[in-house]
């Protein structure tokens, strides 16, 4: 007599945690392929963003969310905290991303934030491949055992994808039992032309200073697809003339070398050739225009 077969499960993870933990990373590790964007910089994520897996015994969607960061001001980092925050109340399991090299008072919020919370807390203890002295890690996942009840704690690393297939196997295990949402070939809800902007100002990101990257974001005036080509033409917006001759750079050299990088990244993505135009425009005190942040899709009227 054979044995029943596992039921298929299905349910969504949010992916929590402070700025620059590694969330981004191991979303596009678990997935095997790049949909959310990264950078050293803290805050590189600015919007959920939702990324399916799919096996034979269930669909994991993993949902990115902003890192949850105290200090900012701006209508940008009240819609970043509002995001990840309202995320959690809406998933079946929370994935709590930590660094395995120190622990905040920013972690120690969340963690605050998660106690009222019904959903299991899985924690994914990152960058264990950072850590100077290995035998730390122990004494460190001791002490996260005793500040909250998590489900699981995982150690990983999500550069590497060391331990990722037990961090799925914890989740897996505790998403309900259901049909898929998603078809299996589906990888993200997102747009090609949110996607297109998202490398855009990964690039900015990783290649400009380090207040600017803050004042800067981008939006896709034109995204058209004309046989195998895609042709996109980017608005870069900046805060002031002095940051739009920084991003320009000398005889349009930094603008040219952006727009190169990502157009590359997206012919890989998009598995086509890209046509990809530039402009960079001021419109001051962006971040605190919520008109114009609903307009480039921070819109917290669907938080």
């Amino acid at each position: 007599m054979s044995e029943n077969p596992a039921p298929f499960r299905c349910g969504y993870a949010a992916i929590i945690g402070r700025p620059n933990v590694g969330k981004s990373t191991l979303l596009n590790r678990i997935l095997g392929q790049k949909i959310a964007i990264t950078s050293p910089r803290p805050q590189t994520t600015r919007h959920k963003i939702i990324g399916i897996k799919t096996e034979a015994d269930g669909q994991a969607i993993y949902v990115d969310t902003p890192g949850i960061h105290r200090g900012g001001k701006r209508a940008i980092n009240r819609y970043m905290n509002k995001a990840a925050r309202s995320t959690v109340a809406e998933v079946n399991v929370v994935v709590l991303v930590v660094d395995a090299t120190r622990w905040t008072d920013e972690d120690d919020s969340i963690l605050q934030g998660l106690a009222s919370q019904p959903a299991p807390v899985i924690v994914a203890v990152n960058k264990v491949d950072m850590l100077a002295d290995k035998e730390t890690l122990l004494p460190y996942i001791k002490t996260l055992a005793e500040k909250f009840n998590f489900a699981a704690i995982v150690p990983l690393s999500a550069r590497k994808g060391d331990n990722l297939e037990r961090l799925e196997a914890e989740v897996l295990a505790r998403l309900p039992e259901g049909a898929a949402l998603f078809p299996e070939d589906q990888v993200t809800d997102r747009s090609q032309r949110f996607i297109a902007a998202e490398l855009i100002r990964e690039k900015l990101m990783r290649r400009l200073g380090e207040e600017l990257p803050y004042a800067i974001t981008v939006e896709i005036e034109k995204f058209a697809v004309e046989g195998g080509l895609f042709r996109i033409h980017a608005v870069i917006w900046v805060e002031k003339d002095s940051q739009k001759a920084i991003v320009i750079g000398k005889g349009g050299a930094m603008l040219k070398e952006i727009g190169q990088h990502a157009r590359e990244d997206m012919e890989k993505i998009f598995e086509a050739k890209v046509f990809l135009e530039t402009w960079v425009r001021v419109k001051e005190g962006w971040s605190e225009d919520e008109r114009l942040l609903r307009k480039l899709g921070y819109d917290d009227r669907e938080l």
